[in-house]
């Protein structure tokens, strides 16, 4: 099915931001070898989609609540990725 022409029109995003925030945007953007532009649209498109994801609505009876509840609630298995996660530096202490 073919695209409107008017979906395929980009659209400006104007955004202030101080001299930090300008810097850090830049760096991080540079050491995943994307442009500011991409790196902003990409970012903020992923934090939209979990913000949206996040506010998703569970609808469950007693019984599947109880046992969503207790899987919430049960400690984490220490699996290899839960170690790796855990003991890995994160890159801003870099």
């Amino acid at each position: 099915m073919p695209v409107p022409e008017r979906a395929l029109q980009s659209q400006t995003i104007n955004l202030r931001a101080s001299v930090e925030q300008k810097t850090l945007i830049d760096r991080a953007a540079k050491r995943l070898g994307k442009s500011r532009t991409e790196f902003v649209l990409d970012t903020m498109r992923e934090a939209s989609e979990n913000v949206l994801l996040d506010q998703r609505l569970l609808i469950l009876d007693d019984v599947a609540f109880g046992a969503f509840e207790a899987m919430l609630d049960a400690p984490a298995e220490p699996g290899e990725g839960l170690r790796r996660t855990l003991t890995t530096p994160p890159p801003w202490s870099e």
